[in-house]
């Protein structure tokens, strides 16, 4: 093996290292650009299965005992896994770290509690306009601003009044969304202020200890059903560690504005989830609306790789 590097190292011209480097430069980039594309497909879908998993375990556990249930699996994975090295934190890494523990403990119950008043599709269509306003604050070209649109209109269709309308799992489902937007800006600065996954793995175990009050008093207050805690346990996996750390890696490979408008998919996998796993069922508008989101969505997709391959 040693042999063969050195052979590697020493053939061929030496003029011939800048000119690869360079060549190699757009590759490079195209494959990071698609590697991000592929983490935040996969985050999408492991929220969404793992939303409609939970939303199983509500007729026992309620929404707050499965986010407590799914906020400590989800510590408890990313915690062995990863390993923060809590004592080494500055306070510029402490500060969005707990700033993103708050986040995850607030947008989880929020949207958990609009999952079970309003539906797995319309509580995450309208927790998109989080990331749809990331996406409208960042953009700075007419194209851009198209799609972000053409995907408000869409979401507009989808959360239209109806007359079984909850207006309190509207409300939560809101919150989440301004905690999503939160999300995405304050990952992007754990992202670069704390090294690897530390930052999501210490923030997800203060998240945690948060729910621990609320979590002990409903499991000893509720009767035990292992499924109902199996299936909470799977939405920790699914729709906490597995996100956290594909995300933060997605927002190292592509700009906040891309990542906010990419994740439009998300409606996308909860109206199929709520369809297969839940059994609930959209109307040919509510369809439409999705298709157009998936419109907006590859149009950006397409756009920004043109300008990166310009650059």
């Amino acid at each position: 093996m040693t042999s063969l590097l050195r052979l590697d190292q020493s053939s061929g011209p030496r003029s011939a290292g800048p000119a690869a480097g360079t060549a190699a430069a757009p590759r490079t980039e195209a494959a990071g650009r698609l590697a991000g594309i592929g983490l935040m497909t996969g985050s999408a879908a492991a929220s969404q299965v793992g939303a409609a998993i939970a939303a199983l375990a509500f007729p026992v556990l309620g929404p707050a005992g499965v986010v407590a249930v799914r906020q400590w699996v989800a510590a408890a994975l990313l915690l062995v896994g990863v390993r923060p090295k809590y004592a080494s934190f500055t306070r510029a890494q402490w500060r969005p770290v707990l700033a993103l523990a708050l986040i995850f403990a607030t947008m989880n119950l929020s949207l958990y509690t609009a999952v079970q008043r309003t539906g797995l599709g319309l509580a995450v269509t309208l927790e998109f306009l989080g990331p749809l306003a990331v996406a409208l604050g960042a953009s700075r070209r007419a194209r851009d601003l198209a799609c972000a649109l053409l995907a408000a209109v869409a979401v507009a269709v989808l959360a239209r009044p109806q007359p079984s309308t909850d207006y309190v799992g509207i409300a939560c489902a809101l919150l989440a969304a301004v905690c999503w937007a939160g999300y995405i800006l304050v990952n992007r600065v754990v992202g670069a202020r704390v090294p690897g996954a530390q930052g999501p793995a210490a923030a997800a175990g203060l998240s945690a200890l948060l729910y621990v009050p609320a979590g002990a008093w409903i499991l000893a207050t509720h009767p035990f059903v292992p499924l109902a805690l199996g299936r909470a346990a799977v939405a920790g996996l699914l729709c906490s560690a597995v996100p956290m750390v594909a995300d933060l890696l997605a927002l190292r490979r592509v700009p906040a504005r891309f990542y906010g408008v990419f994740m439009s998919v998300n409606p996308v996998f909860a109206a199929l989830c709520g369809l297969v796993i839940l059994r609930q069922s959209l109307g040919l508008a509510s369809w439409l609306a999705i298709a157009a989101i998936v419109a907006a969505n590859a149009a950006t997709a397409a756009g920004a790789g043109r300008r990166d391959g310009a650059v």
